[in-house]
């Protein structure tokens, strides 16, 4: 380990060693896994080019191949054995616990539905191949069946090769099923077609997916995984898929997928859970394979079939899918025995005891490693609500090598302040905080409110600032006051969040314009119904509701970051006042000014700043955004400098509306 590193945090010398140890524990085992691999990381991630369902050109017929340590037996079952056990459809078990079976080029057909049978000492049961890369659900009968995917000729990109741009990353958080404003299911092609033109439109320059990994329950967000391999079938075809990302390529914005290795569904039949009849081929035996709270099993990352399993699922959403990047959910589970359940991590000891599953630690740093050696430019995100120190510093700085970690404090600060505070009492001081404390060595992304804050149980920033209103107030010919302190606010936090980001900003689909209404999905619970699974587009085109001017503000901020990119720089605070309720701090030669008063407006506010010309390139109070109009386009303000004042200061002497933002862009 070399420094400065992590260690450039004093406070991490005393765990050194442990640091180190760790390091070299997932360096020991990228060595043993290189020489399982026959010399590189990327071939020991080969287990869905072995295994899983395939035709082999050179053998001119299919091959089925399953890894299956307890299984006695193993058959495919399908319309040609009217779905029970045939002798002539049975896989030969061969070394190291893999079946496999060759069939004649007019066996199977692309499209073709199947399952496995499989028999262990003491029982047998239906399973979904672990590799299958296509499972349907029967509409019916609501069985999952693998399905033949092999079509011809094979999906043709339309860009080979995808260089995003340089720019900062603003990610536009998004669920391909609840996209539409209609009740229903949104494909991957309708969202091609009618979702991603508004995104592009919105200036965001990344995607974010929610729910691509098949999985068995709707409403479990995509959380809960049962077929790694295949993009969920709910959406369309794989060949949908690639078009939609191919598609967002075409217009300059790169793929970011949610990545599930933190659990899996405990679902059996169409699940990889007792897949071989034994509850520990893939998860740790006993208590420790499941989890409480979300009633699912957890890998044993110490296993080496377990290792290929989850690496090679990196490799083929790269290569297959050409993914441009990873959100890594759940790593708290992965790191702690606990899962971190109930754990407030307000001590360095928390992360350095033995409760940290080390093997967990080291599949994340390889893992890292892997997708960075496939594709240089890949772009993975840790989700950890640990802060667990190191996560997205360099492997070579002691860290598990994430390119980013989501600040996610800062929106459970923002719930809570809006929640519990009214805003005229918010300490400015403490906001300022933990808008911009982040550890040097860590690339780190803010948002306000991502989709955990509009999930049902919860409420969005709208809604807290809004409350009913959300549903009655938002005409413009209403001008309800407690709308248009909502409205100010909502455009406030936003901007405040992204322009203290480190080096990126997330945004939860319909979060932007004040979406009013949160998100639940079909169940029982609330009779199947998909009204809280959509979107409400329409209303940000309406021009008579304040939708239409939070998109308008939400558009120009984005594009304005985009441009100007302030993360260039770390912002550097000018001033707070508590009294005045008024923060104001330059990065990157522009100059972000709050007025949070309810009630006061300032005119020639006076404050240091660094001297020069500076214009208005963007407020929150512009008509256009919902705002009142108090402030000039465009509008010059220049330094004062009296060189007759011992203290020889320049000041920026501004009119500050109250409950509002100005951004002055320095000229060079």
């Amino acid at each position: 380990m070399s420094d400065p590193g992590i260690f450039d945090d004093p406070y991490l010398l005393p765990y050194y060693d442990t640091i180190a140890l760790r390091l070299s524990h997932a360096r020991e085992l990228e060595s043993a896994l290189i020489k399982k691999g026959r010399g590189s990381l990327k071939a020991f991630a080969g287990y869905d080019k072995t295994l899983g369902f395939h035709f082999e050109i050179e053998n001119d017929a299919w091959v089925l191949r399953e890894w299956a340590p307890h299984a006695d037996e193993i058959f495919i079952v399908c319309d040609k054995t009217s779905w029970q056990k045939s002798r002539e459809f049975q896989l030969e078990r061969k070394e190291n616990d893999i079946f496999e079976k060759y069939f004649p080029k007019d066996t199977f057909s692309h499209g073709d539905l199947y399952r496995l049978k499989i028999t262990w000492p003491g029982g047998e049961g239906d399973r979904i191949p672990t590799a299958a890369t296509r499972v349907v659900q029967d509409p019916r009968s609501l069985i999952f069946n693998a399905q033949v995917w092999e079509p011809q000729p094979p999906y043709l990109w339309k860009l080979d090769r995808f260089i995003p741009e340089t720019s900062p990353l603003l990610i536009y958080e998004v669920h391909v099923g609840m996209a539409l404003e209609e009740g229903r299911i949104c494909s991957y092609d309708e969202f091609e077609r009618h979702i991603l033109p508004k995104i592009a439109d919105a200036g965001y320059n990344t995607i974010q997916m929610m729910a691509i990994q098949e999985h068995p329950y709707y409403a479990s967000f995509g959380y809960h995984v049962s077929s790694f391999f295949a993009p969920s079938s709910r959406f369309g075809t794989p060949d949908d898929l690639k078009s939609l990302i191919d598609a967002a390529h075409l217009k300059g914005i790169r793929v970011l997928m949610d990545i599930i290795h933190s659990h899996a569904v405990k679902n059996e039949t169409e699940g990889i859970s007792k897949f071989d009849g034994s509850a520990y081929q893939f998860f740790h035996d006993g208590p420790k394979g499941y989890h409480r709270q979300w009633d699912s099993r957890c890998f044993n990352y110490g296993k080496t079939g377990v290792l290929r399993f989850l690496l090679s699922n990196i490799r083929y959403w790269i290569e297959e899918f050409k993914i441009d990047g990873f959100r890594f959910d759940g790593i708290t589970s992965m790191l702690f025995e606990d899962h971190g359940l109930g754990r407030a991590f307000t001590r360095y000891e928390d992360y350095f005891g033995k409760d940290v599953d080390v093997d967990a630690l080291s599949y994340l740093t390889l893992a890292n490693k892997l997708a960075h050696d496939i594709n240089p430019g890949i772009i993975t995100i840790a989700e950890d609500v640990s802060g667990y120190p190191g996560l997205a510093a360099p492997i070579s700085k002691g860290g598990a090598g994430f390119d980013y970690r989501y600040a996610m404090g800062i929106a459970d600060f923002w719930i809570k302040l809006v929640k519990d505070v009214k805003d005229e009492q918010w300490h400015l001081g403490k906001l300022w905080y933990e808008l911009t404390t982040k550890r040097k060595e860590e690339k780190t992304i803010s948002y306000a409110e991502s989709h955990d804050q509009a999930l049902v149980g919860d409420k969005t920033l709208m809604m807290h600032l809004m409350g009913e209103k959300v549903y009655t107030s938002m005409s413009k010919s209403i001008q309800s006051p407690d709308v248009l302190r909502g409205i100010s606010l909502h455009k406030m936090i936003r901007l405040i969040t992204i322009s203290t980001a480190d080096s990126g900003y997330l945004n939860f689909m319909g979060n932007e314009f004040g979406h009013p209404e949160w998100v639940d999905f079909p169940s029982e619970r609330n009779g199947f119904s998909y009204h809280h699974a959509r979107r409400q587009w329409s209303l940000k085109y309406d021009q008579r509701l304040y939708y239409s001017s939070l998109f308008e503000f939400d558009k120009q901020m984005i594009d304005f970051m985009k441009n100007e990119n302030p993360f260039q720089s770390v912002p550097r605070l000018l001033l707070i006042h508590e009294d005045d309720r008024i923060i104001a701090f330059e990065r990157n030669n522009t100059i972000f000014v709050y007025n949070f008063n309810p009630e006061k407006s300032f005119t020639d506010y006076k404050f240091d700043a660094p001297p020069g010309e500076y214009q208005m390139v963007l407020n929150t109070d512009e008509i256009r955004f919902g705002g009142k109009g108090r402030l000039r386009d465009g509008q010059v303000h220049f330094t004062l400098f009296n060189p007759l004042l011992c203290e020889k200061r320049n000041l920026l002497s501004l009119y500050l509306p109250n409950r509002t933002a100005v951004v002055l862009k320095k000229s060079l």
